[in-house]
């Protein structure tokens, strides 16, 4: 595998988007003190790799890295990636000037890896007409960037049209590989970035800590296999040993999360035949799990006078019954429902009780009474 960080890295990754203090809004407060006492312990045992980007804490992740980082270790000992922001469109003087933005806020020079942030097939269109590809060309021809890439959501055709355009001039793509969504999206993602001699960085393995808080059933089933190690190693150590894989972030809040993680990474193997089997069965047993019946047609988000996205709050409402989430689909929500993601900035308290989801819904879902339920869970 090629070395992109002059000598290779251990296999796990400290993403900085869940600090100490994190609550679940993309602007809370970070506890420097604590965050600094995690960047010890990692970097102590070896460990250099640190993944932040533009919008991570309403940008104090950047600032976190400056404080925990830059003003306290050479420049010689850690690796930093961040990312540029696609939530709208940018003209090439707005993407230096975000650049130059998160260089001053980290107090770097140069960042390893610099990515375009959340590629997916309903941003192509935009990204092309920016010229967001050619920006990265020139950070890394300037010096303010050794790597280039970019952090991908979509399938794998999609992934693979990206690569057979602008693969050439990239270096790593960063994608999310886990258990549960391995036999769709992961494995074609995965192909394709390896088909095309690509570098990758997982992300989201534990899926949002989704992995790592199952129903007591589903968790049962993975203590009855082993007792002794979390629920959260046996997704962290699904993606490790892939090859390709350069390293696998996780978003530590706490001491014990650094400890336990390092302590996956130097321990354990790739996941043998037997535990495999257990993961399965598990899956097997999160199916029996009852959830909201979306289909995703998107007829609720045609009549919503409101403007709702009552697709991505239902989803959100499923993924808390079944893996309970509650910091992971939290922060989501208030990204869905805040106009960070792009949407109208609705949220479920804004639903007046008209019917016409409901009206229009061929599942014959209660879609108000799931607004009522996240306005309690979520605001």
């Amino acid at each position: 595998m090629k070395n992109y960080f002059g000598a290779p890295i251990k296999k796990l990754g400290f993403g900085f988007m869940r600090l100490p203090g994190f609550d679940g809004q993309p602007d809370s407060e970070i506890d420097y003190e604590l965050t600094n006492k995690m960047t010890d312990l990692y970097l102590e045992n070896g460990y250099t790799y640190f993944d932040t980007a533009y919008v991570y804490h309403g940008g104090n992740s950047e600032v976190a890295i400056r404080k925990a980082l830059t003003e306290r270790y050479p420049r010689n000992k850690f690796q930093v990636t961040t990312k540029m922001p696609l939530w709208k469109e940018h003209t090439a003087d707005e993407m230096a000037g975000i650049t130059q933005e998160s260089l001053n806020r980290s107090g770097l020079d140069f960042f390893d890896l610099y990515f375009l942030h959340g590629i997916g097939p309903d941003r192509l269109e935009m990204i092309e007409k920016m010229k967001a590809f050619d920006h990265l060309r020139t950070l890394k021809d300037s010096g303010k960037a050794k790597n280039i890439g970019f952090s991908y959501h979509g399938d794998g055709d999609g992934l693979n049209r990206i690569l057979d355009k602008h693969g050439e001039h990239l270096d790593v793509i960063q994608l999310q590989l886990n258990y549960l969504d391995w036999d769709g999206l992961g494995k074609d993602c995965y192909d394709a970035a390896m088909a095309h001699d690509k570098g990758i960085i997982v992300m989201s393995p534990v899926k949002g800590g989704a992995l790592a808080n199952f129903t007591p059933e589903v968790a049962g089933i993975f203590k009855k296999a082993n007792p002794d190690v979390s629920v959260a190693s046996w997704a962290l150590r699904f993606p490790m040993h892939l090859p390709g894989v350069i390293t696998v972030l996780s978003g530590m809040s706490n001491i014990a999360q650094v400890e336990d993680n390092m302590n996956i990474t130097e321990s354990m193997g790739p996941l043998s035949e037997a535990e495999l089997n257990v993961v399965h069965e598990a899956l097997d047993e999160l199916k029996k799990i009852p959830t909201i019946p979306c289909t995703k047609c998107k007829y609720c988000l045609d009549c919503c006078p409101k403007k709702i996205n009552s697709l991505g709050i239902i989803g959100l409402l499923n993924e808390y019954t079944l893996y309970q989430s509650f910091p992971s689909t939290k922060r989501f929500y208030t990204m869905l429902t805040t106009g960070i993601w792009g949407d109208a900035p609705a949220k479920s308290s804004d639903c007046i009780d008209c019917g016409a989801c409901e009206m229009h819904c061929p599942q014959k879902i209660k879609i108000m009474d799931a607004h009522k339920e996240a306005v309690k869970l979520f605001e």
